[in-house]
């Protein structure tokens, strides 16, 4: 370790800041890293990547539309800073911020905020500090944010290796491997089989960013290898209190160019739900971070795999220091100014137990008030999230001041528990909330069941890809629901009639096509599909009402029609109407955003003995409309003892 403390050196159209182990050097007054040297790397960033010129460094950037536009794209806005400031400059640590005043001459060009970006090196410290301040004022006009992020375009002859978990990390293709001649583009942009890579190692792969993509509970640190020297660049998040939608909310982490990426606000896995709608003067800050890039080295080109490793305990680290002390800006309260709730999360289903069942493994978190569920689709506030031990008791710490409901869901059960009142935090609170009792969504005794309510479509059966478009990191891998064109294979296994699922004989991990997707018949033509649900019913009630309950773990641009015995039935039991933007099919996601439909079946309609529920998903303009269900239950009618 350096003794030389931090030393800031400010020109004209640069700022550098250097601690004797990094020096990084910041555009003036824009605030875009140009620069990162690092253990005898002159610069860690590229500067000219010819798929991307426009592309450079590190920077933050947002993507903005005007009030009233639909869907999730708009323009991008490089955030560059108009105003460079010193907030804190001393041998031991130095904060820069680089602000951008919203103009009202510009407003074609840039979204209506002020924002300051901001950043923070230590003595001694492998790596610099970022967050950012983002603010709407009573004087602003309505606008769309629908993403915003920072990214770091790494050295395209230095970094070729990318981390993302242990058993998520592989050598990447160059970026000249996508362009036309080496790479043909396959259903979308994004996805690119190469055909005539640089490394022949790669020919006959699909390169594809969303196939890197990551849950929010799951994104504490990613980043990439160099092995010449062996340096390891990495971003950690230790908190995900300002990334919107949740848990299990998912993003993209890196992906070849090369690229790291920390995405604050975004449509991904989720779509228009996820765009932040601001109305004409309505007032919001919001501060995105501090998150750490983190730099490494040994001196053994044989030892790089101790860099994720190292990066792994790093963040660690971090995580335990959160939330940090050293921001100075009073938007980013600190440890003693935030609160704390306590309790205990109990599960109540007379027809599992006749006790309480203690929420083992549930999560539980704070957002901003709203209807149950509506955390998934909450994009202005800050969430706390934390889950259960296994007799059910939890704590949330470190809770920014402000009101809240109180969320939960259980994995085991389906539906969305929200506490009837709401909480309000205060600095230094400590809140005892005392005992909670979810009651699922629950009329009578199961008559049968498929799959596992989890909000997830992993557990049903996942096709081995067309051998045509392999990615090698998900070969034999849990994660194989990430290949690409998974949906095209539900037509080849079942080309001559659609699926039919029989309870008590069909497994659901089997016999169970993890979505329900469109039929190509022709070119650019498509055919919705009807799945069938056989079941006997040998006890059939003459009275009373069943009840189909439906989780969904993904919709996109899809109709779920639900018919019971006559799959001509019109109009249908159950018609869902066109819901869902998630895009989680192409997006190889396993599962978007939750959806809960409960179905009611009059004794009526069912026959003693076999009956059959038709499923059909009715969009057909396209092969990414379609379902993925998390789980599916026939309740009889209530038992009145």
């Amino acid at each position: 370790m350096s003794n030389k403390g931090v030393q800031l050196h400010i020109q004209d159209e640069q700022v550098v800041l250097e601690n004797g182990i990094l020096e990084v050097t910041f555009s003036n007054p824009g605030g875009t890293i140009t620069r990162i040297q690092y253990n005898g790397i002159e610069n860690l960033l590229e500067l000219d990547n010819p798929a991307y010129p426009k592309l450079k460094g590190g920077f933050s950037d947002l993507n903005w539309s005007k009030v009233g536009s639909s869907g999730t794209r708009g323009k991008f806005d490089t955030i560059e800073g108009s105003s460079f400031k010193v907030i804190v400059e001393n041998e031991e640590k130095v904060e820069l911020s680089f602000t951008r005043t919203w103009d009202p001459s510009l407003q074609d060009e840039h979204a209506p905020l002020n924002i300051d970006k901001r950043f923070i090196m230590f003595h001694g410290s492998s790596g610099f500090y970022y967050y950012c301040i983002y603010e709407h004022l009573e004087d602003m006009p309505a606008f769309n944010l629908n993403e915003t992020r920072i990214v770091f375009m790494l050295k395209i002859d230095k970094f070729h290796y990318m981390a993302i978990a242990d058993n998520r990390q592989r050598f990447m293709p160059l970026p000249d491997d996508r362009l036309p001649g080496r790479g043909e583009e396959l259903a979308y942009p994004e996805a690119v089989l190469l055909v005539n890579p640089v490394e022949p190692e790669f020919k006959g792969e699909v390169d594809d960013k969303y196939q890197y993509s990551c849950e929010n509970k799951d994104n504490r640190v990613h980043g990439w290898i160099c092995f010449d020297p062996p340096v390891g660049f990495w971003q950690i998040t230790p908190s995900n209190e300002f990334k919107t939608g949740g848990p299990l909310k998912q993003d993209l982490t890196s992906h070849v160019n090369p690229t790291a990426l920390n995405m604050f606000v975004s449509a991904h896995y989720a779509g228009e739900d996820h765009v932040v709608k601001f109305e004409a003067g309505e007032p919001w800050k919001k501060v995105c971070g501090p998150v750490f890039v983190y730099l490494n080295s040994v001196l053994d080109n044989n030892d790089a795999d101790k860099l994720w490793y190292d990066a792994k305990e790093q963040m660690k680290n971090e995580v335990q220091c959160w939330p940090y002390s050293f921001p100075e800006s009073k938007d980013f309260p600190t440890s003693d100014q935030r609160g704390t709730v306590n309790g205990r999360l109990l599960v109540q289903d007379r027809y599992i137990s006749e006790d309480f069942i203690s929420a083992n493994g549930g999560y539980v978190g704070l957002a901003l008030p709203g209807d149950s569920g509506s955390w998934q689709r909450e994009v202005k506030g800050y969430q706390f999230w934390t889950t259960a031990d296994e007799g059910g008791y939890f704590t949330i710490k470190n809770i920014r001041a402000g009101d809240y409901n109180l969320y939960a869901w259980v994995s085991g059960f389906i539906g969305d528990y929200r506490h009837d009142v709401a909480i309000t935090i205060t600095s230094g609170c400590d809140i005892d909330i005392g005992n909670l009792v979810y009651k699922p969504p629950r009329d009578g005794p199961t008559l049968w069941e498929i799959g596992i309510p989890d909000r997830s479509a992993a557990e049903f059966y996942v096709p081995d890809p067309n051998p045509k478009y392999i990615n090698k990191l998900y070969v034999n891998h849990p994660d194989r629901f990430r290949q690409y064109g998974l949906w095209e294979r539900y037509a080849d296994l079942y080309p001559d009639g659609d699926l039919v699922y029989t309870v008590g004989v069909s497994d659901y991990q089997k016999d169970w096509f993890f979505a329900q997707v469109t039929r190509k018949v022709g070119d650019n033509t498509y055919l919705g599909t009807t799945w069938q649900i056989k079941f006997d019913n040998d006890n059939l009630y003459q009275t009373g009402t069943y009840k189909l309950r439906v989780a969904l773990a993904s919709a996109n641009d899809s109709e779920l029609q639900v018919r019971i015995n006559d799959p001509g039935a019109e109009p249908p039991q159950f018609s869902s109407g066109v819901i869902g933007k998630d895009n989680a099919i192409a997006r190889h996601g396993i599962h978007g955003l939750y959806w809960l439909f409960n179905v009611e079946i009059p004794s009526t309609q069912l026959l003693q003995g076999q009956n059959t529920i038709y499923l059909t998903q009715a969009s057909n303009t396209s092969p990414f409309q379609g379902l993925m269900y998390d789980y599916i239950r026939l309740e009889a009618p209530p038992s009145t003892n």
